[in-house]
Protein backbone atom coordinates (compact mmCIF):
# COMPACT_ATOMS: atom_id res chain seq x y z
CA UNK A 1 0.00 0.00 0.00
CA UNK A 2 1.56 3.49 -1.07
CA UNK A 3 1.99 5.88 1.14
CA UNK A 4 2.01 9.96 1.11
CA UNK A 5 4.75 12.13 2.64
CA UNK A 6 2.28 14.83 3.78
CA UNK A 7 -1.06 13.48 5.40
CA UNK A 8 -4.37 15.25 4.42
CA UNK A 9 -5.52 17.05 7.39
CA UNK A 10 -9.33 15.72 8.77
CA UNK A 11 -12.27 16.62 8.25
CA UNK A 12 -16.27 16.70 9.68
CA UNK A 13 -18.86 14.50 8.77
CA UNK A 14 -22.50 15.26 9.21
CA UNK A 15 -25.10 12.29 8.71
CA UNK A 16 -25.68 11.85 12.15
CA UNK A 17 -27.02 15.22 12.29
CA UNK A 18 -30.85 14.63 12.16
CA UNK A 19 -30.57 11.19 11.60
CA UNK A 20 -32.99 9.13 13.85
CA UNK A 21 -32.98 5.80 12.93
CA UNK A 22 -29.23 4.96 12.78
CA UNK A 23 -27.55 7.57 15.29
CA UNK A 24 -30.58 8.25 17.52
CA UNK A 25 -30.97 12.01 16.71
CA UNK A 26 -33.32 14.33 18.59
CA UNK A 27 -33.88 18.06 18.29
CA UNK A 28 -32.90 18.29 22.08
CA UNK A 29 -29.00 17.34 21.17
CA UNK A 30 -28.79 20.52 18.89
CA UNK A 31 -26.79 22.51 21.36
CA UNK A 32 -24.29 19.99 22.01
CA UNK A 33 -23.79 19.49 17.93
CA UNK A 34 -23.10 23.19 17.86
CA UNK A 35 -21.03 23.36 20.55
CA UNK A 36 -19.06 20.19 18.94
CA UNK A 37 -19.14 22.36 15.80
CA UNK A 38 -17.52 25.48 17.24
CA UNK A 39 -15.07 22.98 18.53
CA UNK A 40 -14.04 21.84 15.44
CA UNK A 41 -13.65 25.20 13.99
CA UNK A 42 -11.63 26.21 16.78
CA UNK A 43 -9.22 23.28 16.37
CA UNK A 44 -8.84 23.71 12.81
CA UNK A 45 -11.10 21.25 11.60
CA UNK A 46 -12.19 23.16 8.59
CA UNK A 47 -13.89 20.91 6.21
CA UNK A 48 -17.45 19.67 6.60
CA UNK A 49 -19.41 17.26 4.49
CA UNK A 50 -23.17 16.77 3.91
CA UNK A 51 -25.77 16.12 2.16
CA UNK A 52 -29.34 16.70 1.13
CA UNK A 53 -30.61 13.25 2.04
CA UNK A 54 -28.89 13.45 5.70
CA UNK A 55 -32.05 13.73 8.14
CA UNK A 56 -34.74 10.79 8.34
CA UNK A 57 -38.18 11.42 8.22
CA UNK A 58 -39.47 14.44 9.90
CA UNK A 59 -36.43 15.32 10.17
CA UNK A 60 -35.17 15.48 6.42
CA UNK A 61 -32.40 18.26 5.31
CA UNK A 62 -31.27 18.64 9.10
CA UNK A 63 -28.50 18.04 8.80
CA UNK A 64 -27.71 21.27 6.36
CA UNK A 65 -30.55 23.31 8.11
CA UNK A 66 -28.36 23.01 11.06
CA UNK A 67 -24.87 23.18 9.48
CA UNK A 68 -26.01 26.29 7.72
CA UNK A 69 -27.44 27.85 10.93
CA UNK A 70 -24.19 26.75 13.26
CA UNK A 71 -21.82 28.47 10.34
CA UNK A 72 -24.18 31.49 10.05
CA UNK A 73 -23.59 32.38 13.60
CA UNK A 74 -19.55 32.46 13.24
CA UNK A 75 -17.85 35.58 12.73
CA UNK A 76 -17.29 36.58 8.87
CA UNK A 77 -13.52 35.50 9.11
CA UNK A 78 -14.30 32.34 10.72
CA UNK A 79 -16.75 31.17 8.22
CA UNK A 80 -14.49 32.01 5.32
CA UNK A 81 -11.95 29.46 6.56
CA UNK A 82 -14.77 26.89 6.33
CA UNK A 83 -15.09 24.06 3.36
CA UNK A 84 -18.46 23.12 3.09
CA UNK A 85 -19.59 20.88 0.67
CA UNK A 86 -22.90 19.02 0.26
CA UNK A 87 -23.82 15.69 -1.58
CA UNK A 88 -27.07 15.68 -3.64
CA UNK A 89 -29.02 12.12 -3.92
CA UNK A 90 -29.38 10.79 -7.85
CA UNK A 91 -32.91 9.98 -6.86
CA UNK A 92 -34.92 8.23 -9.56
CA UNK A 93 -37.34 11.43 -10.07
CA UNK A 94 -34.22 13.93 -10.79
CA UNK A 95 -33.74 13.22 -14.27
CA UNK A 96 -31.88 14.75 -17.38
CA UNK A 97 -29.56 17.86 -17.18
CA UNK A 98 -31.56 19.98 -15.04
CA UNK A 99 -32.49 17.45 -12.85
CA UNK A 100 -30.42 18.81 -10.21
CA UNK A 101 -31.31 22.36 -10.55
CA UNK A 102 -34.02 22.43 -7.36
CA UNK A 103 -32.10 20.41 -5.08
CA UNK A 104 -28.77 22.54 -5.35
CA UNK A 105 -30.84 25.61 -4.90
CA UNK A 106 -32.26 24.15 -2.01
CA UNK A 107 -29.59 22.99 -0.22
CA UNK A 108 -27.99 26.31 -0.78
CA UNK A 109 -31.11 27.64 1.00
CA UNK A 110 -30.59 25.60 4.25
CA UNK A 111 -26.65 26.36 4.15
CA UNK A 112 -27.59 29.60 4.23
CA UNK A 113 -25.24 30.43 1.13
CA UNK A 114 -22.58 28.59 2.40
CA UNK A 115 -21.22 26.12 -0.35
CA UNK A 116 -17.96 25.82 -1.24
CA UNK A 117 -18.30 22.32 -3.29
CA UNK A 118 -21.27 20.20 -4.15
CA UNK A 119 -20.97 16.36 -5.17
CA UNK A 120 -22.76 13.60 -6.40
CA UNK A 121 -23.81 11.33 -3.77
CA UNK A 122 -23.58 7.83 -5.22
CA UNK A 123 -23.25 6.65 -8.61
CA UNK A 124 -26.08 5.34 -10.99
CA UNK A 125 -23.52 3.26 -13.32
CA UNK A 126 -24.94 0.00 -11.99
CA UNK A 127 -28.46 0.32 -12.24
CA UNK A 128 -29.70 3.66 -14.39
CA UNK A 129 -26.49 4.07 -15.91
CA UNK A 130 -28.49 6.45 -18.13
CA UNK A 131 -29.33 8.81 -15.41
CA UNK A 132 -26.08 9.74 -14.18
CA UNK A 133 -24.30 11.60 -16.83
CA UNK A 134 -27.01 14.29 -17.68
CA UNK A 135 -26.76 15.15 -13.70
CA UNK A 136 -23.30 15.25 -13.48
CA UNK A 137 -23.69 17.66 -16.90
CA UNK A 138 -25.58 19.93 -15.07
CA UNK A 139 -23.50 19.96 -12.15
CA UNK A 140 -20.64 21.00 -14.45
CA UNK A 141 -23.15 23.51 -16.05
CA UNK A 142 -23.53 25.03 -12.35
CA UNK A 143 -19.71 25.19 -11.58
CA UNK A 144 -19.09 26.74 -15.29
CA UNK A 145 -21.74 29.47 -14.51
CA UNK A 146 -20.49 30.29 -10.96
CA UNK A 147 -23.53 29.07 -8.90
CA UNK A 148 -21.13 26.56 -6.76
CA UNK A 149 -17.04 26.96 -6.91
CA UNK A 150 -16.46 23.21 -6.91
CA UNK A 151 -17.42 19.55 -7.58
CA UNK A 152 -17.04 16.23 -6.61
CA UNK A 153 -18.38 12.81 -6.63
CA UNK A 154 -18.72 9.74 -4.14
CA UNK A 155 -18.84 5.94 -4.47
CA UNK A 156 -16.91 5.37 -7.94
CA UNK A 157 -14.43 2.94 -8.59
CA UNK A 158 -11.43 3.42 -11.29
CA UNK A 159 -12.68 2.97 -14.29
CA UNK A 160 -15.69 5.27 -13.84
CA UNK A 161 -13.29 7.57 -12.24
CA UNK A 162 -11.02 8.01 -15.17
CA UNK A 163 -13.72 8.59 -16.96
CA UNK A 164 -15.55 10.94 -15.83
CA UNK A 165 -12.43 12.97 -14.84
CA UNK A 166 -11.83 12.80 -18.06
CA UNK A 167 -15.20 13.76 -19.45
CA UNK A 168 -14.88 17.36 -16.91
CA UNK A 169 -11.55 18.35 -17.71
CA UNK A 170 -12.78 18.47 -21.27
CA UNK A 171 -15.02 20.87 -20.17
CA UNK A 172 -12.89 22.61 -18.61
CA UNK A 173 -14.51 21.61 -14.91
CA UNK A 174 -11.58 19.93 -12.38
CA UNK A 175 -13.09 17.18 -10.42
CA UNK A 176 -11.55 18.19 -7.13
CA UNK A 177 -12.87 15.03 -5.15
CA UNK A 178 -13.70 11.52 -4.85
CA UNK A 179 -15.66 10.60 -1.30
CA UNK A 180 -15.69 6.54 -0.77
CA UNK A 181 -15.93 4.12 2.40
CA UNK A 182 -12.34 3.52 3.53
CA UNK A 183 -11.24 2.52 7.17
CA UNK A 184 -9.49 -0.47 8.38
CA UNK A 185 -12.84 -2.60 8.08
CA UNK A 186 -13.18 -1.27 4.38
CA UNK A 187 -9.49 -1.12 3.20
CA UNK A 188 -9.95 -2.13 -0.53
CA UNK A 189 -9.10 2.25 -1.65
CA UNK A 190 -5.58 1.41 -0.70
CA UNK A 191 -4.92 -2.13 -2.01
CA UNK A 192 -2.28 -1.85 -4.65
CA UNK A 193 -4.01 -0.27 -8.01
CA UNK A 194 -6.71 0.80 -5.89
CA UNK A 195 -8.92 3.77 -6.44
CA UNK A 196 -6.13 5.81 -3.82
CA UNK A 197 -3.53 5.25 -6.66
CA UNK A 198 -5.72 6.47 -9.03
CA UNK A 199 -6.49 9.83 -7.70
CA UNK A 200 -3.44 10.82 -6.91
CA UNK A 201 -2.62 10.01 -10.09
CA UNK A 202 -5.15 12.39 -11.32
CA UNK A 203 -4.94 14.87 -8.82
CA UNK A 204 -8.38 14.12 -7.15
CA UNK A 205 -8.31 14.76 -3.37
CA UNK A 206 -9.86 10.97 -1.37
CA UNK A 207 -12.21 11.30 1.15
CA UNK A 208 -12.97 8.53 3.14
CA UNK A 209 -16.22 8.47 4.85
CA UNK A 210 -16.78 5.84 7.62
CA UNK A 211 -13.05 5.73 8.67
CA UNK A 212 -14.16 4.56 12.50
CA UNK A 213 -16.39 2.26 10.53
CA UNK A 214 -19.60 3.97 12.91
CA UNK A 215 -17.76 3.80 16.22
CA UNK A 216 -16.04 0.28 15.97
CA UNK A 217 -12.26 1.25 16.10
CA UNK A 218 -13.17 3.35 18.62
CA UNK A 219 -13.65 0.62 21.14
CA UNK A 220 -11.41 -1.27 23.27
CA UNK A 221 -11.21 -5.13 22.55
CA UNK A 222 -11.99 -7.85 24.81
CA UNK A 223 -15.72 -9.19 25.54
CA UNK A 224 -18.46 -7.77 23.58
CA UNK A 225 -19.55 -3.99 24.57
CA UNK A 226 -23.01 -2.19 25.69
CA UNK A 227 -24.43 -2.15 21.43
CA UNK A 228 -25.87 0.89 20.56
CA UNK A 229 -29.57 0.75 19.21
CA UNK A 230 -30.67 -0.33 15.92
CA UNK A 231 -28.95 -1.21 12.76
CA UNK A 232 -25.17 -0.41 14.41
CA UNK A 233 -25.71 -2.95 17.14
CA UNK A 234 -26.39 -5.89 14.95
CA UNK A 235 -23.50 -4.92 12.96
CA UNK A 236 -21.44 -4.65 15.78
CA UNK A 237 -22.66 -7.89 16.70
CA UNK A 238 -21.45 -9.57 13.71
CA UNK A 239 -18.15 -8.33 13.48
CA UNK A 240 -16.58 -7.91 17.46
CA UNK A 241 -15.55 -12.06 17.64
CA UNK A 242 -13.05 -11.34 14.09
CA UNK A 243 -12.15 -7.74 15.30
CA UNK A 244 -9.74 -8.51 18.52
CA UNK A 245 -6.39 -8.52 16.88
CA UNK A 246 -7.33 -5.57 14.40
CA UNK A 247 -8.23 -3.61 18.15
CA UNK A 248 -5.21 -4.73 20.19
CA UNK A 249 -3.05 -3.72 17.61
CA UNK A 250 -5.05 -0.23 17.88
CA UNK A 251 -4.55 -0.40 21.52
CA UNK A 252 -1.34 -1.14 21.66
CA UNK A 253 -0.16 1.79 19.07
CA UNK A 254 -2.31 3.74 21.15
CA UNK A 255 -0.92 3.58 24.19
CA UNK A 256 2.55 3.10 22.72
CA UNK A 257 1.48 7.02 21.38
CA UNK A 258 -0.62 8.35 24.34
CA UNK A 259 -3.00 8.63 22.47
CA UNK A 260 -6.58 7.29 21.11
CA UNK A 261 -7.73 4.63 19.12
CA UNK A 262 -9.92 7.09 16.94
CA UNK A 263 -6.50 8.83 16.74
CA UNK A 264 -4.75 5.80 15.00
CA UNK A 265 -7.64 4.98 12.64
CA UNK A 266 -7.92 8.39 11.32
CA UNK A 267 -3.44 8.34 10.74
CA UNK A 268 -4.22 5.26 9.14
CA UNK A 269 -6.64 6.99 6.50
CA UNK A 270 -4.30 10.45 6.58
CA UNK A 271 -1.05 7.98 6.11
CA UNK A 272 -2.58 6.37 2.59
CA UNK A 273 -3.63 9.86 1.55
CA UNK A 274 -7.09 10.21 2.45
CA UNK A 275 -8.59 12.74 4.32
CA UNK A 276 -11.43 11.04 6.71
CA UNK A 277 -14.35 12.76 8.20
CA UNK A 278 -15.29 10.94 10.72
CA UNK A 279 -18.75 11.84 12.59
CA UNK A 280 -18.62 14.34 15.23
CA UNK A 281 -21.51 15.01 17.55
CA UNK A 282 -19.87 16.95 20.77
CA UNK A 283 -16.71 18.78 21.77
CA UNK A 284 -15.15 15.60 22.99
CA UNK A 285 -15.10 13.91 19.83
CA UNK A 286 -13.79 16.97 18.06
CA UNK A 287 -11.15 17.08 20.50
CA UNK A 288 -10.58 13.49 19.94
CA UNK A 289 -10.35 13.83 16.01
CA UNK A 290 -8.48 16.77 16.04
CA UNK A 291 -5.74 15.35 18.46
CA UNK A 292 -4.79 12.86 15.55
CA UNK A 293 -3.29 16.05 13.63
CA UNK A 294 -0.61 16.28 16.41
CA UNK A 295 1.26 12.82 15.07
CA UNK A 296 1.74 10.66 12.23
CA UNK A 297 2.04 6.80 11.80
CA UNK A 298 5.32 5.69 11.20
CA UNK A 299 5.96 3.59 8.21
CA UNK A 300 6.36 0.24 10.94
CA UNK A 301 3.02 0.97 12.40
CA UNK A 302 1.64 1.38 9.11
CA UNK A 303 2.60 -1.93 7.73
CA UNK A 304 1.87 -3.64 10.99
CA UNK A 305 -2.26 -2.13 9.98
CA UNK A 306 -2.25 -2.75 6.75
CA UNK A 307 -1.33 -6.37 7.17
CA UNK A 308 -4.37 -6.76 9.71
CA UNK A 309 -6.89 -4.79 7.13
CA UNK A 310 -6.27 -6.84 4.49
CA UNK A 311 -6.02 -10.40 6.36
CA UNK A 312 -8.66 -9.29 9.06
CA UNK A 313 -11.95 -10.99 8.51
CA UNK A 314 -14.47 -8.60 9.85
CA UNK A 315 -15.56 -6.13 6.97
CA UNK A 316 -17.65 -3.21 6.61
CA UNK A 317 -21.01 -4.08 3.91
CA UNK A 318 -19.39 -2.42 0.63
CA UNK A 319 -21.55 0.42 -0.43
CA UNK A 320 -24.31 -1.10 -2.92
CA UNK A 321 -24.44 1.84 -5.48
CA UNK A 322 -20.51 1.61 -5.38
CA UNK A 323 -19.53 1.58 -9.05
CA UNK A 324 -16.38 -0.11 -10.81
Amino acid sequence: MPTTPSPPTIGVGTWAWGNSFLWGYEPGQDAALEQGFRCCVDLGLHVFDSADSYGTGRFNGRSEILLGRFIAALPPEQRASLTVATKLAPFPWRLGRRGFDRALEASRLRLQGKLDRVQLHWSTARYAPWQEGPLLEGLADAVLAGRVPQLGVSNMGPRRLRRVQLHLAERGVPLRSLQVQASLLAPEPFRPGGIAEVCAELGVELIAYSPLALGLLARPPGPLPPLPRGPRGLLFRRLWPGLQPLLETLQAIAAERRASQVAVALNWCRAHGALPIPGIRSADQAKGAAAALDWTLSTAERETLDTLALAGRARMPANPFSSD
